[in-house]
C-alpha cells in the first residue's frame, strides 16, 4: 500500500511539474512572439517586405527562398542638387490676391493665385532608392518549414526554411554602431552555404570589383530642371567560415561555406544642403575597414544601442491565442476584438520605425521614413510640413525618444536660413518662412500649385516642436540655441499679418486651410484669409516665443509686442452647424468628410481646446469630428485617434484603431501586411500618429495637469504601461484594472509641482487637493480668447467626466509611489 501511495505521489508531482513546465514554456513562447512580426510565406510585393534601418541606411527584406532581395536606401540619395524654388516675382501677385480676398472676390482671387503663384522652376526634389542587393541560392527551388520575422525588440529580420533536410537561416540588421548592413547566412550542416550576391540600381553608372569588394557607382537623377548632383557608392564585402568566395564585376560567389556574412556600406557626397564635397567611396570603405569583422560583437553592439531606446517604454494590453498567428492574419482579424496585443505591437512598431529612421546626424524621417523603392516615390517622398512631417515626430517626446528629434531640429535650423529668401522676396518680410513642402535642399517656395501650396504658416508649426521639446526636457541650453529661430519666425508674422476688413483682427492672408477647399457659388476655392489653423498656429508661436524670452530673461519689449499682436488675432468661431469653423466665415458643410482636419490643430496637438475650461468650444470641436466621420486615409485616421483621445472618448478612439489596423481598402487607408500604414499608398506618418494616439489615450499632460487614463476604451479592461513621459519631465508607470488605477509610480526628472488629474479619488499622505493655477512652468494653460458663437440650433453640450485633481511637490531624480493596490 505504501509503495502505491509513493508511486501515486511521484506521479502527481511529475504531472504538476510537467504542467508548470508547459505553462512556463507557453509564457516564454508568448514573450518571444510579443515583439515579432511573423509570416509563413515570402513577401509577394514591397508592402509585404520587412523594414530595417539605422537612420542612415534602410532596407526592405523580401525573404524569397530562391532569390533574396534587399531593396536599399540611404538617407541622402535625392534627385537634383542644391537649389531653392523661391519666386522672386511673387510679391505683387500676393498683394493682389490679398486685395481680392479683402473685397470678398474669392473666385477671382483663386484664379489669379493659380495663374501667378504656382511652382517656380520645380516642386521640390524626390527621395530615391539606392538599388537592390540580390542573393541567388541554387537548388533552393523547394523549401519547407518556412518562416520570416521582424524582431522589433532587437531590430533584426530573420528568414528560415528547410531544403533537403538542411535548415537555413538568414539574419539581417543595419548596425546602429557601425552604419553597415549585415547579412549573416548559416545552416545546420557543414559546407551548405552556396549563393551568388549581386548589386543592381536604376541609378547605377558603373559596377566593378576591387580588392574583394563589389562596388556600385551611382548618381541621383535629374528632376524638373535640376541636374542630379548626388554621387553615391554601394560597396559589398563578404566573409566566410569554411568554403571559399570570389568577387568579380558580376557579383560575389560563395561556395561550400558553413557561415557567410555580407557587409554592405552606402555613402554619398552629401555634407549638407549646400555642400556636396565628400568622397562617397572613401566614406564607404572607411566604414567597411573600421573593425567590423567580428560579427558577434557587431550584433551585440547593435542590440545594445537599439534596446537603449526601445526598452524605455513597455505596454501590456493583454494577450490571447491570436499572438501565435501570422501578422497578416492578425491584421485581417483585429476588428473581431480578440487580439489586444496587436494594438500593443502596432504601438511599439511605430517606436521601432522612428528609432530606425531618425538618428543624430541623419536626415529627418520623410513621408516614407527612409524606405522608398522608387525613383520618384509617392509625393516624391519629401517633407510635407502641413501635417505629415510633424506627425512623424508626435510620439518622440511622450514615448521617451526625445533624442530622435535631432534631425528634425537640424532641418528647422537649415530652413531658418533658406527661408529668409522666401520671406523677403515673396512677402517683403523679415524672418523666415516656408510653404507646405520641403526637401533635402531645404526649398521654401510654393510647390504643387497655389490651390494646395499657398500655405505660408509651416514655420509656426515646426517651431511648436522646439517649444514642446523644452516643455518635456526643461533643457535651457536647447531653448537658448533655438530661441533666435523661433523669434525670427515670429518676426515674419509681425510683418505679414493683415487687418481683416470689418473686424480689425489680425490674420494670415493669403493662405489656405491645408489641402482643403470651400464652395463659392459653384466653384471650389482654397485661397482664404484668417483660416482657423493659421490663427491657432500664430497664437501658439507668439505665446511660446514670449514665454521663451521670459525664461531666458531677454527681449522683454519684444515679448510685449508679441503679446499685443496676439491679443489682436482672430478668435475661434462656432458656426451654424454647432461646429468649430474651419474658416473665418461660416463655410463648413456637415457632409464634408475631407481627410484634413486642420482647424482642429487647437485640440491636438495644441492645447487651445479644453473640456474643463471652455466646454462649448470643446463641444464644437466634437461636432466637427462627428461631421467629418471616421474612415479616411491612414494618416488622417491616426490624427483622429489623437483627437478622439483629446475628446475623452476612448471607445471612439479605439474604433479608429480598428479602422486603421485592417487590410487596405481601395477607397480608404488601413495597414499593409508588413504593418506599414496606407494612405494608400504607404505613408509612414500614420504609423507614428497611431503610436502617439495610444499614448494620448493612456496619459495626457497638455491641459495644466497629468491626466491618467483619460480615454481608456472598454477593449482594454486591464493593462499597464511603463515609461510614458509627461510635460514637466514626469515619467509614468501605470497599471489598471476595471478602469481603476491599481498602481501609479511617478519619476520626476525636473522636480517641481506635479498636478495629477484622476478619474478616481485617492488618499495619500503626499497628495493635496489642487487649488488655483498650476505653478509648474512646464504645465501652463493656453489663455485663448473667448470663442465667438454664431447662430446655431445645435446644443453645445458635452458630458464632462468627474475627475479629482491633486498636487504634490517633487525633487529631481526621485520616484513616488502614489498608488499600489498591494499596499491597500
Amino acid at each position: 500500500m505504501n509503495y502505491k501511495i509513493k508511486l501515486l505521489s511521484v506521479f502527481i508531482l511529475m504531472s504538476f511539474c510537467a504542467i508548470k513546465f508547459c505553462k512556463a514554456q507557453e509564457k516564454s513562447n508568448a514573450a518571444q512572439s510579443r515583439y515579432k512580426l511573423t509570416y509563413d510565406k515570402p513577401s509577394a510585393n514591397w508592402n509585404e517586405a520587412l523594414p530595417i534601418g539605422n537612420g542612415f541606411i534602410g532596407a526592405m527584406v523580401f525573404g524569397e527562398v530562391q532569390q533574396e532581395r534587399l531593396q536599399l536606401n540611404e538617407t541622402t540619395i535625392w534627385g537634383g542638387g542644391p537649389n531653392n524654388n523661391v519666386d522672386t516675382e511673387a510679391k505683387a501677385a500676393i498683394d493682389e490676391v490679398r486685395n481680392l480676398l479683402n473685397q470678398r472676390k474669392y473666385v477671382e482671387a483663386q484664379t489669379l493665385a493659380n495663374q501667378k503663384l504656382g511652382p517656380k522652376g520645380n516642386s521640390g526634389m524626390p527621395y530615391q532608392l539606392a538599388g537592390n542587393l540580390y542573393i541567388d541560392f541554387p537548388g533552393h527551388e523547394s523549401a519547407g518549414n518556412y518562416q520570416r520575422d521582424l524582431d522589433i525588440e532587437n531590430a533584426i529580420a530573420t528568414v528560415s526554411y528547410t531544403v533537403n533536410g538542411v535548415k537555413f537561416k538568414r539574419e539581417y540588421l543595419t548596425s546602429f554602431t557601425r552604419n553597415v548592413l549585415v547579412a549573416r547566412l548559416t545552416a545546420d550542416h557543414h559546407n551548405s552555404i552556396n549563393f551568388k550576391a549581386k548589386l543592381q540600381s536604376p541609378l547605377a553608372q558603373k559596377m566593378y570589383a576591387k580588392d574583394n569588394d563589389l562596388i556600385l557607382d551611382g548618381k541621383g537623377s535629374d528632376h524638373e530642371n535640376q541636374k542630379g548632383k548626388i554621387k553615391f557608392n554601394v560597396v559589398a564585402r563578404a566573409k566566410t567560415i569554411g568554403g571559399f568566395f570570389r568577387v568579380d564585376s558580376s557579383g560575389i560567389t560563395i561556395e561550400n561555406a558553413d557561415t557567410a556574412i555580407i557587409f554592405l556600406a552606402i555613402a554619398t557626397n552629401f555634407v549638407n544642403y549646400k555642400d556636396l564635397s565628400a568622397d562617397p567611396l572613401a566614406r564607404a570603405l572607411k566604414t567597411l575597414n573600421s573593425n567590423i569583422q567580428n560579427v558577434d560583437d557587431l550584433f551585440a553592439g547593435h542590440k545594445t544601442f537599439y534596446k537603449n531606446y526601445f526598452n524605455r517604454v513597455k505596454l501590456d494590453l493583454g494577450t490571447s491565442e491570436a499572438i501565435k498567428k501570422p501578422t497578416n492574419i492578425r491584421i485581417q482579424e483585429f476588428a473581431n476584438g480578440s487580439d489586444p496585443q496587436l494594438a500593443e505591437l502596432y504601438f511599439q512598431f511605430g517606436r521601432y520605425l522612428l528609432i530606425s529612421s531618425s538618428q543624430q546626424g541623419s536626415q529627418p524621417a520623410n513621408l516614407q521614413g527612409i524606405w522608398n523603392g522608387e525613383l520618384k516615390g509617392p509625393w516624391d517622398s519629401k517633407y510635407t510640413v502641413n501635417i505629415n512631417t510633424e506627425m512623424n515626430y508626435w510620439p518622440s517626446e511622450v514615448t521617451q525618444l526625445s533624442e530622435l528629434n535631432a534631425p528634425l531640429f537640424k532641418m528647422i535650423e537649415d530652413l531658418s536660413v533658406t527661408g529668409k529668401a522666401s520671406a523677403q522676396q515673396m512677402y517683403g518680410a523679415r524672418g523666415w518662412m516656408l510653404h507646405h513642402n520641403t526637401d533635402i535642399w531645404r526649398s521654401t517656395g510654393i510647390v504643387d500649385g497655389a490651390f494646395w501650396g499657398l500655405w505660408p504658416t509651416a514655420n509656426a508649426w515646426l517651431c511648436q516642436h522646439l517649444w514642446e521639446h523644452y516643455l518635456y526636457t526643461g533643457d535651457q541650453a536647447f531653448l537658448k540655441k533655438y530661441y533666435p529661430i523661433m523669434k525670427s519666425a515670429s518676426q515674419y508674422f509681425l510683418d505679414v499679418l493683415q487687418a481683416s476688413p470689418g473686424h480689425n483682427w489680425l490674420v494670415v492672408s493669403p493662405s489656405v486651410s491645408p489641402e482643403h477647399e470651400y464652395i463659392n457659388g459653384k466653384t471650389a476655392v482654397s485661397v482664404t484669409s484668417g483660416a482657423t489653423m493659421d490663427n491657432q498656429l500664430v497664437f501658439d508661436l507668439f505665446s511660446n516665443v514670449a514665454k521663451a524670452a521670459k525664461e531666458l530673461k531677454i527681449d522683454a519689449s519684444f515679448a510685449d509686442s508679441l503679446n499685443l499682436f496676439k491679443a489682436k488675432l482672430a478668435p475661434m468661431k462656432i458656426g451654424k452647424h454647432g461646429q468649430l469653423q474651419e474658416w473665418l466665415e461660416d463655410l463648413d458643410s456637415p457632409t464634408d468628410n475631407h481627410r484634413h482636419v486642420s482647424h482642429l490643430y487647437g485640440l491636438y496637438p495644441s492645447n487651445q481646446v479644453s473640456p474643463f475650461r471652455n466646454p462649448k468650444l470643446f463641444a464644437a470641436a466634437k461636432n466637427s469630428m462627428l461631421y467629418r466621420g471616421d474612415v479616411s486615409t491612414g494618416w488622417s485616421m491616426a490624427w483622429k485617434i489623437n483627437l478622439w483621445a483629446r475628446l475623452l472618448d476612448g471607445n471612439h478612439a479605439y474604433k479608429l484603431i480598428t479602422d486603421q489596423i485592417k487590410p487596405v481598402a481601395q477607397q480608404s487607408g488601413g495597414t499593409y501586411p508588413n504593418f506599414f500604414d496606407a494612405h494608400p499608398p504607404f505613408q509612414i506618418d500614420g504609423n507614428f500618429g497611431c503610436t502617439a494616439g495610444i499614448s494620448e489615450m493612456l496619459m495626457q499632460s497638455h491641459d495644466g495637469a497629468v491626466y491618467l487614463l483619460p480615454a481608456l476604451p472598454d477593449a482594454w479592461p486591464k493593462g499597464s504601461v511603463q515609461g510614458l513621459v509627461a510635460r514637466g519631465g514626469f515619467k509614468i508607470d501605470l497599471a489598471w484594472e476595471d478602469k481603476k488605477i491599481t498602481k501609479l509610480v511617478i519619476h520626476s526628472s525636473l522636480g517641481g509641482k506635479c498636478r495629477l488629474r484622476l478619474n478616481q479619488a485617492v488618499v495619500h499622505k503626499l497628495l493635496k487637493a489642487a487649488k488655483g493655477k498650476n505653478p509648474n512652468k512646464f504645465n501652463q494653460l493656453a489663455e485663448i480668447k473667448e470663442p465667438l458663437i454664431g447662430s446655431t440650433d445645435k446644443e453645445l453640450k458635452v458630458n464632462i467626466p468627474t475627475t479629482w485633481q491633486y498636487d504634490f511637490m517633487t525633487t529631481p531624480g526621485k520616484s513616488y509611489v502614489i498608488i499600489d493596490k498591494k499596499e491597500n
